[in-house]
């Protein structure tokens, strides 16, 4: 009830920072749903990507060596490792201050901010604490689907036809499409936690920095250069009859692979060995 007063004795003394509230509110909880608006009338990261990583799923399942696709799976999985981490730092300080006592306060009062009203105050830190938290839990929930991904990708059978690939690359798709949605559900709760850190200095600054980083995000997935370079991507995906025939690496039966060997066992020899 103490937080639902606060809440009441804010709103008379200070309306603005309901508003701010309510409009950093509507800005994080509307973001997504209207992203999936737009999404379907002009190009953006999130979708041009969902038909690169299929298009990379097929690909993988004729490849016969996948030392390739098994660095690219490393490499997500160290990006939202690093990204985990520096979230579950900047929690650790964020409650240090929410819950150190009087010691933090007066550091933040010398900062500059204004503490005069110590629970109001804390709402605002708890507030980026939400923010900080939802995204480790994303990123979290990234990491165990990347595992998942990594066990399917290690199960594919060898010597697979064109229709059992096609299937088997579906079927992992299923399990990478999540997880990267997660771990970019995580690295967008970065930007609303910053606009939520904008609360600190009045709800003006947190109107503007919840607005700020809706165009921010939007000019990203629709109008940057990687956005761009994605779209033209994904058109040359679609044109593509991928997945392309797999290639037989040193094939015996292959008579010109035999060729070659001939003719670089006879320039060796030539040589006079190494």
């Amino acid at each position: 009830m103490s937080l639902l007063n606060t809440l009441i004795d804010a709103a008379k003394n200070s309306p603005l920072d309901i508003a701010g509230l309510a409009i950093f509110v509507f800005c994080w909880l509307g973001y997504e749903p209207f992203l999936r608006r737009i999404s379907k009338s002009r190009g953006l990261i999130t979708k041009d990507m969902s038909v690169v990583r299929r298009a990379w799923m097929k690909e993988m399942t004729v490849r016969e060596v996948k030392l390739f696709d098994s660095n690219l799976m490393a490499h997500a999985v160290n990006s939202a490792t690093n990204f985990s981490s520096a979230n579950l730092l900047l929690i650790a300080a964020v409650a240090g201050v929410l819950f150190g006592g009087h010691l933090p306060l007066k550091s933040m009062t010398a900062l500059g901010f204004d503490v005069s009203s110590t629970q109001l105050f804390q709402i605002k830190l708890a507030l980026v604490l939400v923010c900080l938290s939802r995204g480790l839990l994303d990123f979290i929930w990234s990491l165990r689907q990347m595992n998942y991904c990594a066990a399917a990708m290690g199960s594919l059978p060898e010597n697979m036809d064109a229709d059992t690939a096609a299937k088997f690359g579906n079927a992992v798709t299923n399990i990478l499409e999540p997880a990267m949605t997660s771990f970019s559900q995580g690295v967008r709760a970065y930007y609303f936690s910053l606009a939520a850190a904008a609360w600190l200095w009045g709800p003006i600054y947190l109107s503007i920095a919840s607005v700020g980083a809706v165009i921010l995000l939007g000019w990203r997935q629709s109008r940057s250069q990687s956005a761009r370079g994605l779209r033209q991507l994904r058109e040359l995906l679609e044109e593509h009859p991928y997945p392309t025939p797999p290639r037989p690496i040193n094939s015996p039966d292959d008579p010109a692979s035999a060729q070659n060997k001939k003719e670089n066992a006879a320039s060796h020899n030539a040589k006079g060995g190494y």
